[in-house]
């Protein structure tokens, strides 16, 4: 069985403030900016006065395509080229994955997988793995240190387990996962990262 570092897997987490962050910017990074709006000067139509200047006793108006008219363009709408993203460094995000994983550890919802497991690229074995984990049914988070053909074969048939590498671990998987499962490799990586001593 192997033993969970304690200084990613057992901290205190005294408030979630950093893990809100990370959590936050996760989903800002991840937003697309394709919503556009046509201004009055993109909306077809328009080119003729709608009434004289003068005279009728209405408001003077020069365009059927003012944006507090009908069919108008919009004032201030999305442009498209948007920029929603958010920054944070990359030690307060390693922090906020040892904070989430530390979270997880103190549920009981984190597994690492005995050294005689192996996949073989079948996903019913895969499944098979999961069933006798008592998994079935969870939405689990899959920790491995490469992306192998074995591993993708086996896991990307099973709608409930999202495969993820080591390096790539973030706050949004961790959280929204029932459980995280852990390779030996995979976890031997995940440790090494967060602690920086990756090459």
């Amino acid at each position: 069985m192997a033993t969970l570092d304690k200084e990613i897997f057992g901290l205190s987490v005294e408030n979630h403030e950093l893990v809100k962050l990370a959590y936050d910017a996760y989903l800002a990074n991840s937003r697309s900016s394709h919503a556009k709006t046509l201004k009055r000067g993109e909306v077809s139509g328009g080119g003729k006065k709608p009434w004289r200047q003068k005279g009728t006793g209405r408001a003077r108006f020069g365009s059927t395509r003012n944006p507090i008219w009908r069919h108008g363009g919009v004032a201030f709408g999305r442009t498209g080229e948007e920029n929603f993203t958010k920054k944070i460094s990359r030690s307060a995000k390693q922090q906020a994955v040892k904070q989430a994983l530390s979270m997880k550890n103190a549920e009981k919802a984190v597994f690492v997988l005995e050294p005689t497991v192996k996949l073989t690229g079948k996903t019913k074995d895969a499944a098979k793995i999961l069933k006798d984990m008592k998994l079935e049914g969870k939405n689990v988070l899959a920790v491995a240190a490469e992306k192998t053909p074995e591993v993708l074969r086996s896991t990307n048939n099973l709608a409930n387990v999202k495969l993820v590498r080591a390096t790539y671990l973030n706050v949004f998987d961790i959280m929204n996962a029932d459980t995280i499962v852990f390779s030996e490799a995979g976890l031997k990586a995940t440790v090494k990262w967060l602690k920086g001593e990756e090459k």
